[in-house]
């Protein structure tokens, strides 16, 4: 018997599916394996050259968007089956040294904007009797690390709104779930090493083992694909039950 391939299971056919953060690493992984999956996708980013390019790729749309921007998401005319609230950064400091400014944009992104995007779909997948909201947290929504507060603080009230929207979906054909990577190889990682090198005062290629990996079993860094499927199994019929969960993708973190 053969194993039908990712591309051979439509089971998002019909369906349309906004993922955002999509002009890189796990977003750009998002919307191609929806695509694969037969789902007509949506994918927004600030970066307008780069979900343009994936975009293309996955022969999906492109929507430059400021998620910040709370008029430009309700400015936003889609309905949409499945939200994928994927958009994020990060910012490592002190807390006595973190710019207040910084951590409300944060806030903003990772936490506000999923707030207005949910709120924005969830009467049409209401309507229509049939929703998938998944949110891209984090280790970080469940465990905390030093010198990251704006970010584990949104990761954790992520794992709250997606709790918040299963409860009060749960009759309405829509359920909302988390998926929570380690470390996942993307500009946003790569991006953290010389922050952690100095907030941690060691050298910068040290910083993979001696910080990002210390308290993972499985030492390695989880890759986009990998976030990729969790997304896409969560939007199958095979997850028809699975509301308000919180699937971990840590390498063993939460269970040390």
């Amino acid at each position: 018997m053969t194993t039908p391939s990712h591309s051979s299971a439509l089971t998002l056919r019909g369906r349309r599916a906004l993922v955002t953060g999509a002009a890189s690493g796990i977003g750009a992984a998002v919307a191609a394996r929806l695509a694969e999956s037969g789902a007509e996708v949506h994918l927004l980013d600030r970066d307008a050259e780069g979900v343009a390019e994936v975009a293309e790729q996955v022969h999906g749309t492109a929507h430059v968007v400021d998620l910040t921007d709370p008029a430009a998401i309700e400015g936003l005319d889609l309905e949409v089956d499945v939200l994928v609230n994927n958009a994020g950064i990060q910012h490592v400091a002190p807390i006595e040294d973190f710019d207040p400014e910084r951590f409300r944009t944060i806030h903003a992104l990772m936490l506000h904007a999923p707030f207005l995007l949910a709120r924005h779909v969830l009467p049409g997948m209401y309507a229509r009797g049939w929703g998938r909201l998944v949110h891209v947290s984090s280790v970080h929504g469940h465990r905390a690390s030093a010198y990251k507060s704006a970010y584990v603080s949104a990761k954790h009230g992520l794992e709250g709104l997606s709790k918040v929207i299963a409860l009060e979906a749960a009759d309405k054909g829509v359920t909302s779930n988390t998926v929570c990577p380690g470390y996942v190889r993307t500009p946003l990682v790569e991006g953290q090493l010389a922050d952690q090198a100095r907030s941690h005062g060691i050298a910068e290629d040290e910083v993979l083992d001696t910080v990002l990996l210390a308290r993972t079993p499985l030492k390695r860094l989880v890759e986009p694909e990998e976030v990729a499927d969790a997304v896409a199994f969560l939007c199958s019929p095979a997850a028809t039950s699975m509301t308000g969960s919180s699937l971990s993708l840590d390498g063993g973190w939460t269970a040390a």
